[in-house]
């Protein structure tokens, strides 16, 4: 099985691959190569830094038309932090004029709450809805990684499959289909975020 790490410059590449190597997904490899996506099963976008410059980055890469594609195809896509920010629509942060991927239509969000230190820096716990096969085997409350500024809230409540509380309670997870989720970094959150790449490489 062949999972495809999206290298578009941005993003822990080579720990989301190397984690992926340790639960036994050997055939997970970082690529920049349009078609070694389109050929693989799998297809995971990590990301790190604001929203309009991961967009741009992608763009000029071809990254956001290869996405589309490849969700379209029905396999399943993994985005994790930026990753997942630039399923939505659009952003708070940057350019206001920035346009994300569009397949989760919703707003990207920033923490308003004057009294909360950001970016969340840290574990916290999530809450889960639904019944989604990305977050098998995990007990409620179990903790993850953060490191965020800013949170997706999509339009549609019901592709939200984990929640997490930083002042308010955000969506920390989602799933629309074949397309998943995280806000929190699985390569970066121990046992309980390799039991997630797990559960995605099985699916």
């Amino acid at each position: 099985m062949k999972i495809a790490i999206i290298d578009y410059g941005l993003g822990n590449l080579r720990s989301v691959e190397k984690a992926f190597h340790h639960v036994g997904a050997v055939g997970a490899f970082v690529t920049d190569d349009p078609e070694l996506v389109r050929t693989a099963d799998k297809a995971v976008l990590p990301g790190d830094g604001s929203f309009d410059a991961t967009m741009i980055r992608l763009q000029n890469a071809g990254v956001d038309s290869i996405a589309k594609e490849f969700v379209s195809s029905g396999r399943p896509f993994l985005g994790i932090c930026v990753g997942m920010q630039a399923l939505l629509t659009s952003s708070e942060e940057g350019d206001p004029a920035a346009r994300g991927l569009q397949i989760v239509p919703g707003k990207v969000r920033r923490f308003s709450d004057q009294t909360l230190k950001v970016p969340q820096i840290g574990w916290n716990e999530l809450s889960f809805s639904g019944d989604s096969p990305l977050f098998a085997e995990l007990a409620e409350g179990s903790f993850v990684y953060f490191l965020h500024s800013y949170y997706c809230d999509p339009d549609d409540k019901h592709v939200v499959t984990a929640r997490s509380n930083y002042g308010i309670s955000y969506c920390a997870g989602l799933q629309k289909g074949n397309v998943f989720a995280t806000q929190f970094h699985p390569e970066k959150s121990g046992e309980v975020g390799l039991q997630i790449l797990k559960n995605f490489a099985k699916l």
